[in-house]
């Protein structure tokens, strides 16, 4: 069984800035992707930012320019610096895990994510 634990969301002021981490354990072969998601209060669950195995990234366009994500393929985590945050960017963040195997199960890629943070920011 994989688990995501994440850490690093909290109340800020607009500007200011967050780091969040996630760190990705079980017996984990590799992760294709991993990256962040975000839920705000009556929307859906959308893409922040995500990073392949070779370091290949897709932020979503409201937060290039002031996120930047990165991971560390031998540890199975991935980070989220956020600058420049604005209330708009309050939402739970999610990380995710895409593209997992397993030693358990090696011919499934599995996807997983974590439980949630809370990232506020006020105005």
């Amino acid at each position: 069984q994989v688990q995501l634990v994440e850490s690093g969301g909290g109340l800020v002021q607009a500007g200011g800035s967050l780091r969040l981490s996630c760190a990705a354990s079980g017996s984990i072969l590799s992760i294709n992707v991993m990256g962040w998601y975000r839920q705000g209060p009556g929307t859906q669950r959308d893409l922040v930012a995500v990073i392949g195995s070779t370091g290949t990234t897709n932020y979503a366009d409201s937060v290039k320019g002031r996120f930047t994500i990165s991971r560390d393929n031998a540890k199975n985590t991935v980070t989220l610096q956020m600058n420049s945050l604005k209330p708009e960017d309050t939402a739970v963040y999610y990380c995710a895990a895409l593209g997992v195997v397993t030693k358990a199960n090696p011919a499934n890629l599995g996807a997983y994510w974590g439980q949630g943070t809370q990232v506020t920011v006020s105005s």
